[in-house]
């Protein structure tokens, strides 16, 4: 793999308790930063007051791979690219979510969605932004478009 394709990340999910009569829990990607480590291994709880908690769910990662660089693209010219974050729910405790994949290829994430998965998006930093563009730059190209011509415009001689 190439260098500079990979950013360990940390994913911080507030979670609110009894949000509304119908709700028990309603969960939140609050953030995607970088982690270098800082965070120690393990999910934390950062804030609790009570009624709102927000949890540190440290060592993933980001890896960039060529074959996703038109999903890079698509994100980078959305308007507003974001990171892509798949999270699920602990069917035996519906108090616990975690973060499990984190991208920033649209596809991807199209993907994911596609199989009923949930996931939200939170928007990118001006870092992650130049190295994401950089690295779509210099791996993506854009399939040339193939063009027909509709028979309308052509001579009745060479219409078949």
């Amino acid at each position: 793999m190439e260098t500079n394709t990979r950013l360990p990340v940390a994913v911080l999910i507030e979670e609110q308790r009894q949000p509304n009569a119908w709700e028990a829990w309603r969960f939140r990607i609050d953030d995607v930063v970088p982690d270098e480590g800082q965070f120690g291994p393990a999910p934390r709880v950062l804030r609790d007051d009570g009624r709102n908690l927000l949890r540190l769910h440290p060592g993933l990662q980001v890896s960039l791979h060529r074959d996703e660089a038109e999903g890079y693209y698509l994100n980078l010219t959305s308007g507003a690219p974001v990171w892509f974050v798949m999270w699920r729910v602990d069917d035996a405790d519906p108090s616990r979510a975690w973060p499990e994949i984190v991208t920033l290829s649209y596809n991807e994430a199209g993907r994911l969605l596609d199989a009923q998965e949930r996931v939200d998006n939170v928007p990118l930093s001006g870092a992650v932004i130049a190295w994401l563009q950089a690295y779509t730059d210099a791996h993506y190209r854009p399939e040339p478009k193939q063009r027909k011509r509709p028979a309308s415009f052509r001579a009745p001689q060479d219409r078949q």
